[in-house]
């Protein structure tokens, strides 16, 4: 496995702290640094200082929402975080979900698809250094030209579930990023990204919950599984993905209200197929069958850590 990555921040550390958790990591042979954005830091602040003090790492985005950020200013973070890692940074847009851009940001979370693919377009151009004057099927871009000058354009990952976005992954995007499916799943979707062609990426975050005690795992999987699976794009994932008896009684539940028998209602096996558990040894194992899978790029998400930098320790790269 060429590539190992950890998601940044790291839960519980100020940013200002991580310098030294970057430098060790980087040692301890992780290779990617990945970030995210929904309610906690933007996508862009914990990279750019990781650009400065991990200066051989790459770092990538899971995801930058397509919606949040108009074409220029989307243009302008994504060149400026390129320029400070030149040759180092991948870039990763997505739909994100309703919640993210409607609830909390106000934005009609309308034509996804489109919204994507349009943002993509826009970003080749305006990267590239071109003068954008251009009306798109979702936005109309007057005459920009980005006044950043890149020495390397970086790579564009699209998030994608289902068989549409995939393929859009492929297509127009320099590979996918996935989320929340098990090992076995990698398998029935990777198909669609190569369909694009040779050399497409395929990045993806995984869960890892790295305690011996069955009992906690299983508890904080579940909460971590219902959060997510409850969430109309993620749930429309794990009916294609063929889940759609075992979460029945999830799904059931939570839109009755009833939150802790939504929770007992998730199986173990499905807790165990999304998310890495157990002894660490175990956990990189189970990392590794998502990397024969098809996954490139596999990027570590903690969910909980009593010693969070020794667990960081245990679950480096062999």
């Amino acid at each position: 496995m060429a590539r190992y990555g950890m998601t940044l921040p790291l839960a519980g550390i100020p940013l200002h702290q991580h310098e030294d958790w970057l430098k060790e990591m980087v040692d301890l042979g992780y290779t990617d640094f990945w970030s995210s954005e929904a309610n906690g830091h933007d996508g862009f602040t914990p990279l750019a200082l990781a650009a400065a003090w991990a200066p051989t790492a790459r770092l990538g985005i899971a995801i930058i929402p397509a919606y949040t950020r108009g074409p220029a200013l989307m243009a302008q973070s994504v060149a400026s975080l390129a320029d400070a890692a030149p040759g180092r940074f991948v870039m990763g847009i997505g739909t994100s979900s309703d919640v993210i851009v409607e609830r909390w940001n106000g934005i009609p979370f309308e034509q996804p698809y489109q919204q994507v693919r349009d943002m993509v377009r826009f970003l080749r151009k305006a990267l590239a250094g071109e003068k954008v004057d251009e009306s798109f099927e979702r936005f109309t871009v007057k005459g920009f030209r980005s006044g950043v000058k890149l020495e390397k354009t970086p790579p564009i990952l699209i998030a994608a579930l289902r068989q549409g976005m995939l393929k859009l992954a492929g297509r127009e995007g320099d590979g996918a990023i996935l989320n929340w499916l098990s090992a076995e799943d990698v398998k029935q979707v990777a198909p669609y990204v190569h369909e694009g062609g040779e050399g497409k990426e395929i990045a993806a975050r995984i869960f890892v919950l790295p305690v011996a005690d069955r009992g906690m795992a299983l508890a904080i999987g579940r909460r971590a599984v219902a959060a997510y699976l409850n969430v109309p794009v993620y749930a429309a994932f794990h009916e294609w993905l063929g889940r759609g008896d075992m979460l029945a009684g999830m799904w059931k539940h939570w839109k009755e209200g009833d939150r802790a028998a939504a929770l007992e209602a998730i199986p173990e096996e499905v807790v165990d197929a999304l998310i890495v558990s157990g002894p660490p040894e175990a956990c990189r194992e189970h990392v590794m069958r998502y990397a024969e899978n098809g996954v490139d790029t596999p990027a570590l998400a903690i969910l909980h850590s009593e010693d969070l930098k020794q667990t960081i320790r245990d679950l480096a790269p062999q």
